[in-house]
């Protein structure tokens, strides 16, 4: 269940990263058929459903913080061969959830248009955002349980298993959107809210196939008192960990939320191709996503072990090979980026303007590896504060101020947001940089033997 060895670490790098990898490339490439089957129906489709789901994101980061906060307590106490609390406090994380996600989702359903009204979003958007959040945000309860099934899964190191849920998602996801957008078998052309009841649909049978696949890998029949047991050393551990990361992530999206507002302020030409730029940026940091995931795993196993020196050659490592692998992809993407932009559009202005994207990109990712890499294992490690300090500072001190003073005030639009975006992720990144190297986080272990859990 656990990998215990040292000797076996650079072995289990590529045993828990590569099934990261087609996971998190499936989940991307999920949001990226979204995006081209919507194409086909209309550029305005296309941009109200990425504006919609910025404001979605918010939701799922606040319930996020249970599942980043269960990951890593759950691999500390595998790491320190806890069995039976890693078990307790997975369930619990679940439970919560379940329950917090119930309280968003009737926040989503219930006060769209005030959210919708909040976001700027033009008139000729709001008819496709409204019933895209009706559906997916009435259903987040879903995709709040199945984000911490499948943390608990892969924290166990089962991550193999997680990527096959994430394939078979994608091929339900993939046939839902065909009959719902354009109208196979009989079925009416739905267009946006067959994009939202295809994505529903899929997030339930995931989070069914999930549960049921970790009750057997564990060897285990969850009861329903499980998911509730709300036992003090459970909670704490996960709130420890879970609030400054959702804090960290709260502060992420929150500045994007301000950045898409002052891109809508740019007009929809401008919102368009945000979209689908990000859609592409996306495959460009897929590789140090992953690898950031699997090092969090292992630096977590490895700190509950008490092996601190290979925790911190092993996040070290993960980082140079995650630079070197991302800044690569970013020049390709670059280069082909006129390619890449027809996929989605034929629009001559959108496939120019993303192009130039695509080349500060190259910036961009350079420095983005470090925060996803270093991020991820000084919050394994259990130093969580510090990140969120930094990036409060740095995402609304340096992201969201100069896409407003580049963007907006000096007229340069995208492009002047875009170079914010990698002034944040460099600022930050050095800091995580030197914050690994001062060895600081091997005073934060949040393990504890069961003779202190109380």
């Amino acid at each position: 269940m656990v990998l215990e060895e040292s000797a076996q670490q650079k072995l289990s790098l590529f045993s828990i990263t590569w099934p990261i990898f087609i996971e998190v490339f499936l989940f991307m490439l999920m949001g990226n058929i979204d995006t081209m089957m919507l194409s086909k129906v209309s550029d305005d489709a296309v941009a109200a459903v990425g504006v919609t789901n910025q404001i979605i994101s918010i939701a799922i980061v606040m319930f996020g913080f249970v599942s980043a906060g269960a990951s890593i307590v759950v691999a500390q106490n595998l790491g320190a061969k806890q069995y039976y609390d890693a078990l307790k406090i997975g369930a619990v994380a679940i439970g919560v959830n379940f329950l917090f996600g119930i309280l968003l989702s009737g926040m989503m359903a219930f006060f769209s248009p005030v959210f919708l009204d909040i976001m700027n979003v033009p008139i000729e958007l709001q008819a496709y955002s409204k019933s895209y959040m009706l559906i997916v945000g009435g259903f987040l309860f879903v995709q709040a349980a199945l984000n911490s099934a499948g943390a608990v899964l892969r924290s166990n190191g089962f991550t193999r298993d997680a990527m096959y849920v994430s394939l078979s998602m994608n091929v339900m996801n993939i046939i839902g959107n065909s009959i719902f957008i354009f109208g196979l078998f009989g079925f009416p052309k739905l267009g946006v809210t067959g994009v939202a009841i295809s994505t529903t649909i899929t997030r339930i049978i995931g989070f069914i196939a999930i549960m049921m696949i970790l009750s057997n890998r564990l060897n285990h029949r969850y009861t329903v008192s499980e998911f509730f047991n709300f036992k003090k050393y459970y909670i704490k551990g996960i709130l420890s960990v879970g609030l400054p990361a959702a804090g960290e992530h709260l502060a992420y999206n929150t500045s994007q939320i301000l950045n898409t507002y002052f891109i809508t302020m740019m007009g929809t030409l401008a919102l368009t191709t945000k979209v689908y730029a990000q859609n592409l940026s996306s495959f460009i940091f897929l590789f140090s996503v992953s690898v950031a995931q699997g090092t969090q795993i292992l630096v977590g196993h490895l700190v509950g072990a008490k092996k601190n020196d290979d925790a911190y050659h092993t996040a070290l490592r993960s980082l140079k090979i995650s630079f070197i692998v991302s800044v690569s992809v970013a020049i390709l993407f670059s280069v082909l980026s006129k390619y890449l932009f027809r996929i989605f559009t034929v629009d001559p202005s959108i496939i120019e303007l993303g192009s130039t994207l695509l080349m500060i990109n190259i910036l961009l990712e350079a420095g983005r590896t470090f925060n996803l890499v270093l991020i991820s294992s000084l919050r394994a490690a259990g130093d969580v504060n510090f990140p969120v300090i930094m990036g409060v500072i740095s995402m609304f001190g340096v992201s969201v101020t100069l896409t407003y003073v580049l963007g907006i005030h000096f007229g340069l639009g995208l492009i002047g947001a875009w170079l914010g975006f990698a002034a944040d992720e460099w600022f930050r990144g050095i800091f995580m940089f030197f914050r690994w190297k001062s060895r600081i986080w091997q005073k934060k272990v949040l393990v504890k033997h069961s003779a202190e859990m109380v």
